[in-house]
């Protein structure tokens, strides 16, 4: 009972968050729209909190929205928001709309006058929009999603139901109160008067604030300057000042009981593989939590991507391991043969990763994300939030800064100290970028959309013929190729392969059963010379054996080429070019 209240109190005091307070404009202007009427305000909360409801019951069951990334919803909502409000504020703006068939035309003018006029769906859809964002503004929210709803399942759905119930009665209470304000100001509600768009452009600024992920910053900005109105529900909770979540904020870090409002929780490794560099012991972060910074590096041994922010990895781990850093590779394979357990221990051992590496060859943990990049780094703090997110190369020095600032919140919290000095690691040179101006070129059938002859997409033998004239960024085949789902193979000798690309590198991503010779050359034979990649020889041949990827071309300068490569005998697997 005392939990199904608390549910019901976090619901209220929800309405007063940092991350839903800049929000209350659009429930109220939804409430004034309607012109005195609360049918309105009635659609909106009550279509919010079913939204709340379905999209934590969906997030939790369904495995069909956990690979859905966190920024769709926040795009989504924000949308909505935006095109609402410029509804409002241009209320014949459809009728005006060139180019639009008559259908869409139709459409478009229903739903705008549909809003205009106290439209039911309209409503519906604005409550709507927003129950992911209001959905993740309480710690006994989390409660709920994390811990009761898995293992209590009807339980937890009572208690959401009682979360839900608090935050509409509140906000209903805030329209309403809105309304009679308004009401005894005397305003004009004319749905074309400068008051109603008023309310548009309120609605515009807000779903722009949500679109664009700036609402954190504005979140961040009432937190800091002393708002939290999740003080009194973390007190019920029981954290007090001994808790395991204590935060010093003297230096200016945020207290960890506010931060659900700025930080997501870092999910928990999902059912590894495998375990790298951990002396066969299995790793999780909980154990980890309290303890350590942990980075999280999502990669592929296959993606050069990948491999060209390795050295960083291996220069911070080095440089702050002893200082509470703690670097956690996350295997997640593109391909079949990166599964293997031998396959990606051999490429730790070459790449010379001293940290632990986990498997996840299933995409559990990448899913559990929402990630959808290699590679991904993610920084977790020592209260177990993500404090830092960082999508491919680059940003090395704004990374560490990162992890420095983390460092330095785990030394005050612990009561260490952070060493004025330590080892550089400007000895690390980011590779120069910038001029690559061809696309990852994938051969086999699952994504093979760059071919440019033959038949894409689809699977089998066919006889490929070279043409005379090559288009740019365009894979071309020549020989007899039986197409696989992610790779395509050569049934004959002297099969061939061309691509005209822009760029200074050429990575080929190939396997084979037994070793197989490839002959490389550019631009109509020529000898590479000096620009031969790393796994060409001086005589100009490549020897395909392990699962990897290949350094064909590591030339001095960017520019157009045309690269060739003959197949010496039938067998090879290639998988991919990739560009640097």
């Amino acid at each position: 009972m005392f939990f199904f209240l608390l549910s019901f109190a976090a619901g209220v005091l929800s309405v007063f968050a940092a991350c839903v307070l800049p929000l209350l404009p659009v429930i109220v202007g939804g409430s004034l729209a309607a012109g005195g009427s609360r049918r309105r305000t009635y659609v909106i909360v009550g279509s919010l909190a079913v939204s709340v409801v379905a999209f934590t019951l969906l997030l939790k069951a369904s495995t069909a929205l956990i690979g859905v990334p966190e920024e769709l919803w926040r795009y989504l909502s924000g949308g909505i928001v935006v095109v609402l409000g410029i509804v409002m504020v241009f209320p014949k703006l459809w009728v005006f709309v060139p180019g639009v068939n008559a259908l869409n035309r139709s459409s478009n003018r229903l739903l705008a006058e549909g809003y205009q006029r106290k439209g039911f769906w309209g409503d519906v859809i604005m409550g709507s929009a927003l129950g992911p964002v209001f959905a993740s503004c309480s710690p006994t929210y989390f409660i709920i999603l994390a811990t009761v709803l898995p293992a209590q399942p009807f339980l937890g759905f009572l208690y959401l139901i009682a979360y839900a119930t608090g935050l509409s009665l509140a906000l209903l209470l805030v329209a309403i109160l809105g309304e009679k304000l308004v009401s005894r100001l005397g305003v004009t509600l004319d749905p074309e008067g400068k008051f109603f768009r008023g309310i548009g452009v309120v609605l515009v600024v807000v779903g722009v604030l949500v679109f664009t992920g700036t609402m954190r910053d504005v979140e961040t900005w009432l937190i800091e300057r002393g708002y939290n109105s999740t003080f009194i529900e973390l007190k019920l909770l029981g954290a007090d000042e001994d808790s395991s979540v204590k935060s010093n904020s003297s230096a200016g870090f945020i207290p960890a009981e506010q931060k659900p409002a700025k930080y997501t929780r870092v999910p928990e490794l999902v059912s590894p593989d495998g375990y790298i560099n951990t002396e066969g012991k299995s790793i999780t972060l909980a154990e980890l939590r309290g303890k350590k910074v942990v980075l999280l590096d999502i990669w592929t041994y296959s993606c050069i991507n990948c491999q060209r922010t390795l050295p960083y990895l291996n220069a911070w781990y080095a440089k702050y391991k002893d200082q509470g850093l703690e670097i956690i590779g996350v295997h997640t394979p593109e391909f079949a043969f990166e599964k293997v357990y031998a396959n990606v221990e051999g490429a730790v051992k070459k790449f010379g990763l001293e940290y632990p590496v986990v498997q996840d060859n299933d995409y559990r943990t990448w899913n559990a994300l929402g990630n959808q990049y290699w590679p991904r780094k993610y920084l977790v703090d020592i209260d177990g939030y993500i404090v830092y997110d960082h999508i491919g190369e680059g940003s090395y020095a704004e990374t560490e800064l990162a992890i420095q600032k983390a460092l330095t919140e785990r030394a005050e919290r612990l009561g260490t100290d952070m060493p004025d000095e330590n080892i550089a690691a400007e000895s690390v040179v980011a590779p120069r970028v910038g001029k690559i101006n061809s696309p990852e070129t994938y051969f086999g059938a699952w994504r093979n959309s760059n071919l440019g002859n033959g038949t894409q997409g689809t699977r089998g033998k066919q006889v490929f013929v070279l043409p005379q004239k090559l288009s740019p960024n365009k894979l071309y085949l020549g020989g007899e190729w039986d197409t696989m789902q992610e790779y395509i193979q050569n049934t004959v000798a002297k099969a061939q392969i061309r691509f005209l690309y822009d760029a200074k590198s050429v990575y080929f991503v190939a396997a084979s059963d037994t070793p197989v010779r490839i002959k490389v050359t550019r631009d109509g034979g020529t000898p590479l010379g000096a620009d031969r990649g790393a796994d060409v020889g001086a005589d100009g041949y490549a020897t395909i054996r392990e699962d990897r990827l290949y350094k064909l071309v590591e030339g001095a300068d960017y520019g157009v080429h045309t690269i060739e490569v003959e197949v010496e005998k039938a067998g090879l697997e290639a998988y991919t070019f990739t560009f640097g």
